[in-house]
Parts: structure tokens; sequence; C-alpha cells
């Protein structure tokens, strides 16, 4: 009775790793994810666009395994003066958090931290005259705020400046 109870259950324990393996070949992210993480992360207009339209259909790139999390603009505020600068907030986070996991954060943070500023100054051109200059030192001012701090505050594990 042994025996035919023994035989069995070597078998299951032998499988097991085979099973594992093919579980974690499925579970592996695509092979371009860095393509297009880096399509997602670059200065331009059409890459913000699709990284918005993305993040709005999250469920269609989770076989890359892309952390979406975000505290938006961190202790910094989300609407300085009224103006709507969440979105870039997230999108940096995104970089950030994304390219810390695939071990090239570094090699990529002035890349991340210019998008976000392109950004920012995208949000700003929806305004005119004094309104303008303002939204625009204050872009500025983030920018350098990350470009500055966000190298420490995501190497040291704790949230960007902004």
């Amino acid at each position: 009775m042994r025996r035919r109870l023994a035989l069995p259950l070597a078998a299951a324990i032998l499988a097991l790793p085979a099973a594992l393996l093919t579980a974690t070949q499925a579970s592996a992210a695509p092979a371009d994810k860095p393509q297009v993480l880096s399509g997602f992360t670059q200065e331009s207009a059409a890459s913000y666009n699709s990284w918005v339209a993305a993040r709005g259909n999250q469920g269609s790139w989770s076989a890359y395994g892309f952390d979406w999390s975000t505290d938006y603009c961190s202790t910094s505020p989300d609407n300085p003066f009224g103006f709507p600068f969440q979105t870039p907030c997230a999108r940096h986070d995104f970089g950030y958090r994304n390219y810390k996991a695939a071990g090239t954060f570094s090699a990529n943070k002035a890349r991340i931290d210019s998008a976000f500023y392109a950004d920012l100054k995208r949000v700003c051109s929806a305004y005119s005259g004094a309104t303008k200059a303002s939204c625009d030192a204050t872009a500025w001012t983030y920018y350098h705020a990350v470009d500055i701090f966000g190298l420490t505050a995501a190497v040291d594990g704790k949230k960007s400046v902004v």
C-alpha cells in the first residue's frame, strides 16, 4: 500500500518544477516591454497621449506588469495656483517606478524628468499672459525639484519630491 501511494506522490513532486517553470514563462512580460516603456516616457505629445490612453485602459497592458500607481505630485500640490499638474506628475511616477523596477532608473532619469517638464509646459500652454508666465515659472520649479532631488528620493526608496 505504501508503494502505491509513494510512486504517484514522487511523480507529482518531480512534475512540480516543470509546472512552475511553465507558469513562470506564461507570466513573463512581453519581450518588447523596454521599448513600450520607453515609448510611454518620451518628451513628445504623442508619447504623452499614448500613455494617457494606456492609463485609461490598463487592462490591455496587464501582460507588461507596469506599475500604474501614483501619489501624483507627492508632497507638492497637485494643482499649484490652480494649474492641473496631476497627470504630468502621474506619468512622472510611472517612469520612475517602472524604470526603478527594471533596474535601469539611473540611465533614464534625465529623460523622464525632461518629459515631465515638457508635460508641465503643455499644461501651461493653455494659458496666456501673466497666468502663463506664472504657470511656466511653477513648472520650472517642479522640474528642478525632481531634477535635483528625484534621484536621492528614488534611490533611498522614498517618494520623489514631485
